[in-house]
């Protein structure tokens, strides 16, 4: 009987144990379950705050888009860009205005370029059908002649130019007369170093500066008229040089220079048979500003 008890009470201590060792695992796979959800919960807790944080950041930026249109809409809508449209309108206008005021210019330049040079032929053709080209020398004397300038020879040329040097400026004068301008320049300047002492050294000169323009070397005429005026301000062609000197400065674009010629040929020269052509220079010179 003793024997059956201890057996009963063995069994019942064994199933003690195991249930005990059941109950422990069981509650250990508990708590380490709950573990692992409570860490889902904070995982999906900070991305939940991560987005809402996201959403609220993109709303914020959404916000100041939304001021900024509208303040351009304001802006826009407002006097303060109407008042800038305006101003810039006008700068437009000016500039618009100045640009034609240049053509204008401009054109009047070219207009009185072309009317210089017609003016300047009409005064060289009316000239020379009044004198007569000096083609000898007859008893001594050498008779009034062009010198292909637009004004005639000095009249006061004597018996002591020798007829080789009447001679070789008639040569170089008709040169002039027919237009062949590199070879009347070439034949003046051939006299001048022949006969730098002549009385028709300055007639030469003059007509040397007058075919310089007639082939648009308007910088070597101008450098050649001064020096005829430099050294013969007295001669009877010293106003037709002043005048030729204008021209050329007109042609090189230097106006404030012509008027300044111009003026002075008035003043030094008032009767002069090119002062009235001056006169009418200068009042279209001073059109321009």
């Amino acid at each position: 009987m003793q024997v059956s008890n201890l057996r009963l009470l063995s069994a019942l201590l064994a199933l003690g144990l195991t249930v005990s060792t059941v109950s422990h695992a069981a509650l250990f796979d508990d708590t380490e379950a709950r573990k692992r959800i409570l860490e889902l919960e904070n995982k999906q807790t900070a991305e939940h705050d991560a987005q809402q944080k996201a959403i609220t950041d993109l709303s914020r930026v959404q916000q100041s888009l939304d001021r900024r249109v509208q303040s351009l809409e304001a802006l826009i809508n407002g006097k303060g860009l109407l008042d800038m449209q305006n101003q810039l309108e006008q700068i437009r206008q000016d500039v618009a205005q100045l640009k034609g005021d240049l053509e204008v210019v401009t054109h009047q330049l070219d207009e009185l370029r072309n009317k210089q040079n017609a003016s300047y032929t009409d005064l060289d053709t009316r000239v020379r059908k009044l004198e007569t080209l000096a083609q000898s020398v007859t008893n001594g004397q050498m008779p009034s002649a062009s010198n292909g300038a637009g004004s005639p020879a000095s009249t006061d040329v004597k018996a002591d130019v020798s007829q080789q040097e009447s001679t070789a400026f008639a040569e170089a004068d008709a040169l002039n007369q027919a237009g062949k301008y590199k070879e009347a320049f070439n034949a003046y300047d051939a006299f001048l170093k022949s006969y730098s002492a002549s009385k028709l050294a300055p007639d030469a000169l003059y007509g040397m500066g007058y075919t310089q323009f007639a082939l648009k070397s308007y910088k070597s005429s101008a450098a050649t008229q001064q020096k005829f005026l430099d050294s013969y301000a007295s001669h009877p062609l010293a106003a037709n040089a002043m005048m030729s000197l204008a021209n050329s400065q007109i042609q090189l674009g230097q106006i404030p220079a012509a008027k300044k010629t111009l003026k002075d040929l008035i003043a030094n020269y008032p009767s002069a048979e090119v002062t009235p052509s001056a006169q009418k220079r200068l009042k279209v010179l001073e059109t321009i500003k």
